[in-house]
């Protein structure tokens, strides 16, 4: 399934083929150079879809001194794993990621609220992926190196707003994170992220798997919950289990200082989750196993009218950063990457492209910062924990079904991974002209 074909493109004098020559040859007289500013996730997807489109002119400007698999986990859904998958990445993910099967919602109390297939099993043509951050990161940093050469990515480059000038390219693409310092180019007066009082704990543990060992699970209730899935099979038959605990434990603003290799004491998570003993998951045991414990406020931004500033365009965090709701943020990062990478290749110039860019991603992912604001499809627990605030004897006496399923099916419509219309929807890769 990861060899996929992208829709054929007749290379003879198709549509795109004429479009990319001429955008190549009138435009500039040779093809588009384009500079990245940010070596993540997104950054790194981009730098892969250009090439994959046939721009090699590229520079990634990365600020630490070498790429580092760092983090914990994340979630990659079906809409971005094709596009991986399209990259020729998916037999390395596929061997390092765990295929989530099953999502699950559950109140405090470990009862089910609703469970629905993922991936494959939910009728995508292409898998969700749970997969810990830094082996993400790493399998495309190296695809980067090996198809553009090692000497694509400066590290140790700081770009500040007042650097872009002596920037040597025809597109600069800030992909610089929340913090991002381009993004003060668009909105001078903005200040710092949003945070809406909520601390996350995070961490990994090994520890026996749970619920078949290809399910992410969800319990207690808005702003005081618990996530967990597995990102590795070990070879004893246990898992590597990625989690993430959530307390509102401020009114939120100012914004604390954010530092993502900020370690926390245990006792701050086991404080609010002791109690948190199911049948199926003892939560307290599983935070115990973690060898260490990060702490992260949950942060957002309000949606910008626009992300251009001249020749400058934004890229997932720094365009649009959104509460870790629904498993979205670096699939939207990574759709960001496929779009432009096509639009600047298909469009007749440098600002019909950016435009073109941001007429479609924009829109699109204000959508989603604004229903992760009201939590998304994991709203549903909130409701029951309204209801039901003692658990329930039979689920159907606090909500229907129907109301469930449209809590659910709603956000992914609106996050763009539906599966009818992803299945259907043509590839966003484009070939370049022989």
């Amino acid at each position: 399934w990861w060899q996929l074909p992208l829709e054929p493109v007749d290379r003879r004098g198709s549509a795109s083929a004429r479009r990319t020559r001429r955008f190549a040859r009138l435009r500039y007289g040779r093809p588009v150079r384009v500079a990245i500013i940010g070596g993540g996730i997104g950054g790194c997807a981009l730098a892969l879809s250009l090439e994959a489109a046939g721009v090699r002119d590229v520079q990634v400007y990365e600020a630490s001194a070498e790429f580092r698999e760092l983090g914990v986990g994340i979630n990659v859904l079906p809409h971005a794993a094709r596009e991986l998958i399209e990259l020729g990445l998916g037999d390395q993910l596929d061997a390092l990621a765990i295929r989530t099967g099953e999502l699950s919602y559950h109140n405090r109390f470990g009862q089910q609220i609703w469970v629905e297939p993922r991936g494959l099993a939910a009728g995508y043509r292409w898998p969700q992926w749970s997969v810990h951050r830094g082996r993400l990161l790493g399998v495309l940093a190296r695809a980067v190196e090996e198809r553009l050469g090692e000497g694509c990515v400066r590290f140790g480059s700081r770009i500040d707003p007042t650097d872009l000038d002596s920037i040597d390219a025809d597109v600069v693409v800030a992909a610089d994170g929340i913090h991002s310092a381009m993004r003060t180019l668009v909105a001078p007066e903005e200040g710092p992220p949003l945070w809406n009082g909520v601390t996350m704990w995070r961490g990994v543990s090994e520890m026996p798997g749970f619920l078949g060992g290809r399910r992410m699970v969800m319990a207690g209730r808005l702003w005081e919950r618990v996530v967990a899935y597995p990102i590795v099979d070990l070879d004893d038959g246990r898992q590597l289990v990625n989690w993430i605990a959530e307390k509102r434990t401020d009114d939120g603003r100012p914004m604390p200082r954010q530092d993502w290799t900020a370690e926390a004491d245990l006792d701050e998570p086991l404080s609010v989750f002791a109690d948190y003993r199911f049948d199926w998951l003892d939560v307290p045991a599983m935070l115990s196993a973690a060898t260490s414990v990060l702490r992260y406020p949950m942060a957002d931004r309000d949606p910008l009218p626009n992300w251009r500033h001249g020749r400058m365009t934004l890229l997932g965090d720094a365009a649009h950063p959104m509460y870790p709701v629904g498993s979205n943020g670096a699939s939207q990062a990574i759709i960001d990457a496929r779009v432009l990478a096509r639009e600047l290749v298909l469009q007749p110039s440098v600002d019909a492209a950016l435009d073109a860019y941001e007429a479609q991603r924009l829109p699109a992912t204000a959508a989603v910062v604004l229903s992760n604001r009201k939590a998304g499809p994991e709203r549903c627990m909130e409701i029951i924990a309204e209801r039901a605030p003692n658990g329930f004897n039979h689920l159907h006496q606090v909500i229907g079904r129907d109301e469930l399923e449209e809590i659910v099916t709603a956000y992914r419509r609106t996050a763009g991974f539906d599966p009818a219309v992803l299945n259907e929807r043509p590839s966003l890769g484009v070939r370049p002209p022989s």
